[in-house]
């Protein structure tokens, strides 16, 4: 199985998205009151179909899978894990800043992911112990890495909401005085740290394992990690069968003595 096949699949994901994104659209509720489009489904179909049809011995988990598939899951130790639209509300929104995300897991561990930002073009996808890689439409592709951990407390590039910190978050950010925040959405801010653009990213709200897995890829094909926040060990996928959600986690190139305290 090649990562191009599964960058194809997501590129074909990612026109039916943006017809849909160009069109006035409907807004669902899902039953958690979550939001639902029709650009949702379509990649979903789009990357299940595709990825079935790819490797037909490795199973699909989807955010929009049925609740069947989503308890079966925990017996799988290889399978597909996808957000076929990761930032639902920034596509109602029309701002751009939602992505379609596919990652391979194995045994715990995203060894494999692809993400891309269709407004923009921007793809990112990773492969642990091949690199990991960054491409702007028909721009040539750039390997990317994370930064070098910063020496001092000071100045360190974080993502996290400019207007609506959280508690928790502000607790955390005390030990990184005069840091810059960046404001992004979806998985955009793992890659983000992929590509060294920013230094951390401290999630400290709830968010799925589809949610992360991709991008979470790509952090590890950078050289980077994602901790979980109370431990600092590994964050792992599929570990709980009572739930798909993640711990606190952060996102680094490595723990610092500045905020791992």
């Amino acid at each position: 199985m090649q990562i191009d096949n599964v960058i194809v699949l997501v590129r074909q994901a990612a026109i039916a998205v943006m017809d849909i994104y160009r069109k006035d659209f409907s807004v669902f509720e899902k039953s958690d009151n979550s939001p639902l489009t029709a650009a949702d489904m379509a990649a979903h179909h789009i990357l299940v179909d595709g990825l079935t049809a790819l490797t037909p011995d490795i199973p699909v988990l989807s955010e929009e899978s049925d609740d069947s598939v989503k308890i079966d899951r925990i017996n799988w130790s290889t399978y597909w894990l996808i957000d076929p639209l990761d930032g639902t509300k920034e596509f109602i929104k029309k701002n751009g800043e939602f992505t379609i995300n596919v990652a391979l897991i194995k045994n715990g561990v995203p060894v494999l992911g692809v993400v891309l930002a269709p407004a923009d073009s921007t793809l990112y996808w990773g492969e642990l112990g091949k690199g990991a890689f960054k491409q702007i439409g028909l721009e040539p592709i750039e390997s990317i890495s994370v930064s070098a951990v910063p020496d001092q407390p000071t100045g360190w590039r974080v993502l996290g909401s400019r207007s609506h910190q959280s508690p928790a978050f502000k607790v955390f950010m005390e030990s990184l005085p005069e840091a810059h925040i960046i404001g992004m959405g979806s998985s955009l801010k793992l890659c983000l740290v992929a590509e060294g653009a920013a230094d951390l990213y401290p999630r400290l709200s709830p968010t799925s394992e589809w949610d992360t897995a991709a991008g979470h890829a790509v952090v590890l094909a950078s050289g980077g990690q994602v901790l979980a926040l109370d431990s600092l060990a590994p964050l792992v996928y599929n570990a709980n069968s009572e739930s798909l959600l993640n711990p606190s986690f952060v996102v680094c190139a490595e723990p610092s003595v500045f905020w791992a305290q």
